[in-house]
């Protein structure tokens, strides 16, 4: 029989206690299949994005929108998600967090312009917010063992791998057959099932203590996340040094100022400043930035550069990204294994050498670049990006105490997401207004910028001093 649970100020103990392996693991699977469609959502609309810009005839300004509203409010809020989690509840935020990312798939689904994509992809961001950082509390809370922790980590980032890889697969079959507006209807069924086992199975908890609710804090961080890409997008139609430019850099750095005045000052701040002065945890928030801006742009140049300059249909472009989906998927639980074992700079180091090496095969791109050079340089890229996660989830988990799991997951998970949105605007920039048969020249930089993420999560894993192992 399994020994019960011991006890934490991070449990709602009545209701967690003397849980079985089974239930544990089935929990984990709960949570797993929510966190799939989230990050499944923030990759499969790239692979719909010339079918979308065709049939609402907008142009690669547009199309960015279309990605980086639903990824500018995850970034934002789910920090915030994982406080009110603490406080209400999280099954109870989860369960909200469903409904809503369910019925705004629905009417991004039904959407009669690119207009009301955007503000559905909005309100599918609030919804994920609700989802990702939640439920990763949720199995923090539920797997109280550091091993068996750490393996349910290198699960939960072998399935946000897979789903991040994934999508373009998934998405290309999808439009093939059924057109662009089945990318967000295949959420619904998922989210439908969820729901239903997560009211059977998943036991409510909540911090003992839970944080209060930072609404200044919250505005600001909104104003420089949401500023910063958007210049980025912008930058290249309205001009880097035209004064409305100049005007959003001037707010996006006093709001910058004025989110770390206000958070110093407060008692129980939204993102606490002093938690960057610790080297690990640092390392693993900017870690998750750069590894997402670099998985983003490949993404984004790469549909844009095989739907394109090379033609190919969008199932034809998604399959050319298999390598990726499968070496995200093998190496994502074998780096949760290296990081229970050895620590986190290992799989750190291997992350950031496969990462190079993958932008390093694309640097070169042009239309006649074999088929065997891109389906290599995703596989690099998929190694890269699966053992990755594992270890910067980790070091953001274990950087604070259990009780606030909740703010550990949204820290990190906003890390990512604002990366991603990053990556997208970056690479969207370097693309916008290139003929089609000049996207392989354009996107030079892009791939450039893929190899500089690669050696940054080098440099992370050599300076973070992660080589501690899990203790038992």
């Amino acid at each position: 029989m399994e020994s019960e649970m011991k006890p934490s100020s991070g449990i709602d103990e009545p209701q967690v206690i003397g849980l079985d392996a089974r239930r544990r693991w089935g929990i984990l699977a709960i949570c797993c299949t929510s966190l799939f469609v989230v990050g499944l959502d923030t990759t499969i609309v790239n692979v719909a994005l010339p079918a979308i810009g065709e049939g609402f005839g907008v142009g690669t300004v547009g199309l960015e929108w279309i990605v980086n509203a639903y990824t500018l409010v995850l970034a934002s809020l789910l920090i915030s998600s994982g406080a009110l989690a603490d406080r209400f509840g999280r099954r109870r935020i989860f369960q909200i967090g469903l409904v809503v990312f369910g019925v705004a798939s629905i009417v991004c689904a039904l959407a009669p312009s690119v207009g009301v994509l955007i503000a559905a992809r909005i309100a599918q961001g609030v919804g994920g917010s609700m989802l990702s950082p939640v439920a990763l509390a949720i199995v923090v809370n539920v797997m109280t063992d550091p091993k068996e922790r750490a393996k349910a980590i290198g699960v939960w980032a072998a399935v946000f791998g897979l789903s991040m890889a994934a999508g373009p697969i998934v998405g290309g079959v999808l439009i093939e057959s059924f057109g662009w507006r089945s990318v967000f209807w295949i959420n619904v069924p998922v989210i439908a099932v969820v729901l239903m086992l997560t009211a059977v199975f998943v036991p409510q908890s909540r911090a003992e203590q839970p944080r209060r609710l930072d609404l200044p804090g919250q505005v600001l961080l909104m104003v420089v996340v949401g500023g910063s890409v958007a210049l980025l997008i912008e930058g290249p139609r309205i001009g880097w040094l035209a004064s409305g430019a100049i005007a959003g850099y001037v707010a996006v750095a006093a709001a910058l100022a004025a989110f770390v005045r206000v958070e110093s000052r407060k008692s129980e701040p939204l993102m606490d400043p002093s938690l960057f002065r610790h080297r690990p945890f640092t390392a693993a928030v900017l870690g998750a930035i750069v590894v997402f801006v670099a998985l983003n742009a490949t993404l984004l140049l790469g549909t844009f550069y095989l739907q394109q300059a090379r033609e190919m249909t969008p199932a034809a472009a998604g399959a050319m990204t298999l390598p990726m989906a499968v070496a995200a998927t093998i190496c994502a639980p074998l780096s949760g294994i290296l990081v229970g074992r050895f620590g986190a700079r290992l799989p750190l180091l291997i992350a950031g050498s496969f990462t190079a090496l993958g932008g390093l095969c694309l640097v070169s791109l042009d239309n006649s670049t074999g088929t065997s050079t891109l389906l290599v340089a995703y596989l690099f890229l998929g190694i890269g990006f699966g053992f990755s996660n594992a270890p910067i989830t980790n070091t953001a988990v274990n950087g604070l105490p259990r009780s606030q799991a909740g703010l550990a997951g949204g820290i990190t998970s906003s890390a990512r997401q604002f990366g991603a949105a990053l990556g997208v605007a970056l690479a969207g920039g370097m693309i916008a207004g290139s003929a089609q048969s000049d996207i392989d020249e354009a996107s030079r930089a892009g791939w450039i910028l893929v190899v500089a993420c690669g050696l940054v999560v080098l440099v992370i894993a050599l300076a973070s001093g992660g080589s501690e192992k899990t203790k038992g």
